[in-house]
């Protein structure tokens, strides 16, 4: 099992286009829907931006407020103003989430946590797997060729799934044997 200060931490890597998202949102909704509790981590390269320009929140950003907390009897959301300041290690950022059962990682490629990669042929982009020990299956619907680690189909969303909860040592429970599920 891996943990990342007493988290577990599963990523999904791969190229532009190979389908990490979708993976990641299908994940989701297996993995919850079998009674876990989940949470995501998305990584972005670009300036990434949750708030809308001329909404109070994004006044409050720009008038120089480090943290604004937007909250409504849905939903709460914390934005911090990095102000030059360095980005935080993914670790630093897990610290921060409630616990749950499994945290899912979108991205983060170079850090330690145990990995599986999307990957599509049409990309012409390599696979990541062969150069890291940290992927630990590829989810793809073509041939990678020769390689180490197992590959799953990448539509096949309960076997990736009983893969990464198993990877982590979790019981692979489908989701009708949910501890929640209400018999009727």
């Amino acid at each position: 099992m891996h943990e990342v200060r007493g988290v577990r931490v599963y990523g999904v890597v791969g190229w532009k286009n190979a389908g990490k998202t979708t993976l990641m949102e299908r994940l989701v909704r297996e993995i919850s829907g079998r009674g876990f509790s989940v949470s995501t981590v998305k990584h972005s390269h670009h300036r990434a931006d949750v708030d809308r320009p001329g909404k109070d929140s994004h006044r409050h950003r720009e008038a120089g407020a480090r943290q604004v907390m937007l909250a409504s009897a849905s939903r709460w959301a914390l934005m911090t103003e990095l102000r030059d300041a360095p980005e935080p290690p993914l670790a630093e950022l897990l610290s921060r989430l409630d616990p749950v059962d499994l945290v899912l990682v979108e991205g983060y490629k170079r850090d330690d946590h145990p990995k599986v990669e999307a990957w599509r042929a049409e990309t012409g982009q390599p696979l990541i797997a062969r150069d890291d020990p940290t992927v630990r299956a590829i989810a793809s619907n073509d041939a990678p060729g020769d390689v180490a680690q197992p590959v799953i189909g990448l539509d096949d969303i309960p076997a990736i799934a009983d893969f990464v909860l198993a990877d982590i040592g979790l019981p692979p429970r489908k989701a009708d044997e949910s501890p929640d599920r209400k018999v009727g």
